[in-house]
């Protein structure tokens, strides 16, 4: 039988049979704007048609359009986020650096102060300085700390030589890479937050949105006007869906009022108690239930119970049983595995205090919630074993000093301006919380032997808290053996 004179039934339900088979493909970034890519993923809600055929109907006005009455009419927000943009994003400020990879759902890769080396001019001079008359302190200072951090190389290169010789055919180039991160993590301790870096971004229209209003809002003004260019910038691909971002009052009156009214915190910014010694790393809070909990949503997920009835089973369970549970949960992961998801219905809130290199890798897991107060040089700084064991301990401090020194000059006109002359070892006061899944990623990725000695020692030592309160389930935590208190004493 021949359909509409044309084709066969035996033709039309292979059709049929095509048109349902499963399909892969890309919607490429070569041929579609990321704005129509979005608006053909949106209208799957609403349209059988197939995506290569929704988006062979739109060009890039019908997509404006679509974004405009329902992304920003009607505050579909979500529809953004298939709209993905790689921005590059060159010669700004470490400190600059922190607001712009505070969003939790992008990705960033940065230019690494354990691998490069820094020239002398490669720091910023922020615009608040312009006819200031500590303009030349600023410069001064940062000058002092690049010079001292360029001494700095060969004497401490030397002291890594001498720790770890030469392999048999090991090349001058292979030697050096092997070496480099060593003695450069110690150096590095000297660059302040003013020097300069490049990073690369990658993230949807919706999370660029806020992290542009973010930027606008923000204090300082290189931040505000790298915000006015990622905006710029995002604009020649997603010219609807980040054109009406501006700054966010919220966050600037709400950073204005706290800042400005230290009775309401406690705070003051010229009566820090220097000499009082405090814990580098506290575990403020923690479920005591949280292993049983965690437990349990084990339970619920691969049974049929509702969760009070799994809370119960757990909680009269033995030790022996409850270790048995803890062990199929967790006992098969491979080296490379993440646990899975319920490990995060426990969590823990922790205060730390680390140098600011180490903060600047420590920001970066941003699954976890961040809060860290402004750098100051007002809680003392790290000295680096290696500074010391290449005689290089009085040019050390004398920098350190003298960026001191600078910090409490312009404190009292800008403090967060202020925070531009500060180096890499100074410490910086933390709040973090994290679930235990996010701690078993954090601190078996940054105890690794080949990880800065800052970081590995803040991992070896969260490790350590949690295993205190939560050790049926830390015990699966892989990290090498060696302890916090050994690294600090190798290193610090």
């Amino acid at each position: 039988m021949r359909i509409a004179g044309r084709l066969t039934w035996k033709a039309f339900s292979s059709i049929l049979r095509s048109m349902t088979k499963r399909q892969v493909y890309l919607l490429s970034s070569r041929e579609l704007s990321p704005e129509t890519i979005a608006v053909a993923f949106a209208k799957t809600s609403r349209s059988p048609e197939s995506f290569r055929e929704i988006a062979d109907e739109l060009n890039e006005e019908s997509s404006a359009r679509f974004h405009e009455r329902w992304v920003v009419g009607y505050g579909h927000a979500s529809v953004a986020e298939h709209a993905v943009l790689h921005i590059a994003i060159e010669n700004v400020s470490r400190l600059a650096v922190e607001c712009i990879e505070s969003n939790r759902l992008a990705s960033y890769t940065e230019k690494s102060t354990r691998y490069q080396k820094w020239d002398a001019d490669n720091f910023i001079v922020p615009s608040e300085l312009d006819d200031q008359p500590l303009r030349e302190t600023f410069i001064r200072t940062c000058k002092l700390l690049f010079d001292t951090y360029a001494q700095a190389l060969a004497p401490v290169r030397a002291t890594v030589e001498g720790q770890n010789p030469r392999r048999k055919n090991e090349s001058d180039a292979a030697y050096d890479r092997r070496i480099r991160s060593q003695y450069v993590d110690s150096c590095r301790f000297l660059l302040p937050a003013a020097s300069l870096a490049n990073l690369g971004m990658t993230a949807n229209a919706r999370v660029l949105e806020h992290a542009i209003g973010k930027m606008l809002s923000h204090p300082l003004e290189e931040v505000r006007k790298i915000g006015e260019e990622v905006k710029e910038a995002a604009l020649a691909e997603i010219p609807t869906l980040v054109k009406y971002v501006e700054v966010v009052p919220y966050l600037e009156e709400t950073r204005k009022e706290f800042e400005h009214n230290p009775q309401r915190t406690g705070a003051d910014r010229h009566q820090e108690h220097r000499g009082e010694k405090t814990d580098w790393c506290t575990l403020i809070d923690f479920d005591p239930e949280g292993e049983t909990k965690v437990l349990a949503a084990a339970l619920f997920r691969f049974g049929e119970m509702p969760y009070a009835r799994a809370l119960a089973a757990v909680r009269s369970a033995t030790e022996p049983e409850r270790a048995e549970m803890a062990e199929t949960l967790l006992g098969r992961l491979g080296e490379h595995d993440t646990p899975l998801r319920e490990l995060e219905h426990t969590t823990y809130t922790f205060e730390l205090l680390l140098d600011q290199g180490g903060y600047a890798e420590f920001k970066r897991h941003r699954m976890m919630t961040q809060t860290p107060q402004t750098l100051t040089t007002r809680l003392g700084y790290a000295l680096p074993r290696q500074i010391v064991e290449a005689r290089f301990e009085i040019q050390y401090r004398s920098a350190m000093d003298a960026a001191v020194d600078a910090y409490e000059k312009l404190a009292d006109w800008n403090p967060h301006a202020a925070s531009y002359v500060v180096p890499n070892g100074f410490n910086r006061r933390v709040l973090f919380t994290m679930n235990l899944r996010e701690a078993f990623t954090f601190c078996q990725l940054r105890s690794a032997l080949n990880a800065h000695f800052s970081m590995r020692r803040v991992a070896q030592r969260v490790a350590g808290e949690i295993r205190g309160v939560h050790p049926l389930l830390a015990k699966y935590m892989r990290l090498p053996e060696e302890t916090w208190q050994e690294i600090e004493m190798d290193h610090l």
